[in-house]
């Protein structure tokens, strides 16, 4: 083996994961040695998260359901508040990246723990990164008080996951992984992992799509989706996330959806400057052309491959492009505005993906 030098350091996140560990969230709780929990949910999940607080018992503090996609800071402010009126000393996200997205805004500035319960693909329960929306403007940030204390992964939370929102949160979790592979604190146990992730969401999400109450591609796609998430958590986001984040702040875009339509163009905007990245991918999707492999995938579990469908106008592209050119992240080729201008412009019109 060739002389190697990395650095390495897993993050201190309990995983508990398998079909019936929501049972476990009582005795998880009572190990953070906490006694009022306030749990987190989305609007749509409220009755769901109404049945985890009443699982916890006299443990529950209350339920707040006022998480929404890209937390606002006007929704964070809000979820902050509800957490002081109740005496709240730890958060139970239920749900998505939202409901966890606010919990992370919460115990930013609070520091309070965070027992997450994923039902979702989004991977960001597994991860120091935060990020909040203002005035149109997505700000990220890595602070190790918004990393989850412990993750429960159910598998049958899942099964009531629409089939085109589950290939959609599958979609976005394998851009982390991706992104991973040509990330500068890539190690070989994050390479390791990433293509396993890969290999694993894209061979469960077609069943998923077609046998959705079926468990066993369930819990393929919810353990590649948690892979997915440590290699996001150990690693540094590139052009791709950066792209996301600008076009979900000030576009108001769908999350999962946007990641989808712009991983095959940003992966082969840097696959020339990832040679490596790029040949693991084709490992993980059997396909020569991870870009394209991506792209087909994504259509056919139907899922929208162009900007355009999902809103974007093609006069705000010239400002998503400026920021992005602007710098201020890593990744492995620079971002240049000729060759980002023709990314978007081929992610709007949804076409196949060709390096830039």
């Amino acid at each position: 083996m060739d002389a190697l030098r990395f650095a390495y350091r897993p993050l201190p996140v309990r995983v508990v994961f398998g079909e019936g560990v929501l049972g476990d969230l009582p005795a998880e709780v009572d190990a953070l040695g906490v006694s009022r929990v306030l749990v987190l949910s989305t609007p749509g999940r409220r009755a769901d998260a109404e049945r985890a607080a009443a699982a916890l018992g006299a443990r529950a503090a209350g339920v707040h359901a006022g998480a929404v996609m890209h937390v606002p800071v006007e929704a964070a402010q809000e979820a902050r508040r509800v957490a002081a009126s109740v005496g709240a000393d730890a958060l139970v996200p239920f749900g998505g990246g939202s409901a966890v997205g606010l919990a992370k805004a919460v115990a930013k500035e609070t520091g309070l723990p965070i027992a997450a319960v994923p039902t979702t693909y989004s991977g960001s329960e597994m991860t120091p990164t935060w990020g909040m929306t203002e005035g149109g403007v997505k700000r990220t940030g890595r602070d190790e008080r918004v990393l989850a204390r412990t993750v429960l992964y159910d598998p049958s939370l899942t099964l009531g996951l629409p089939p085109a929102v589950s290939a959609a949160s599958g979609m976005n979790a394998m851009a982390h992984a991706v992104e991973a592979l040509y990330a500068p604190d890539a190690s070989p146990v994050v390479t390791l992992m990433a293509e396993e992730a890969v290999r694993a969401l894209a061979g469960a999400l077609p069943e998923v799509v077609r046998k959705p109450g079926g468990l066993p591609a369930r819990t393929r796609a919810l353990y590649g989706a948690w892979l997915c998430g440590t290699c996001l958590g150990a690693t540094t986001m590139g052009l791709h996330h950066k792209l996301c984040h600008i076009l979900g702040g000030s576009l108001n875009l769908p999350h999962a959806e946007t990641h989808t339509v712009l991983l095959p163009h940003a992966l082969a905007y840097n696959a020339p400057a990832a040679p490596d990245a790029a040949a693991a991918l084709g490992r993980a999707l059997g396909r020569g052309d991870p870009a394209r492999a991506l792209w087909d995938l994504a259509g056919s579990l139907g899922l929208p491959r162009s900007l355009g469908e999902l809103g974007a106008a093609p006069e705000h592209l010239d400002d998503v492009v400026a920021r992005a050119a602007a710098g201020g992240f890593a990744n492995p080729r620079p971002p240049e505005e000729a060759g980002l201008r023709a990314l978007l412009r081929d992610a709007w019109e949804g076409r196949p993906p060709e390096g830039q």
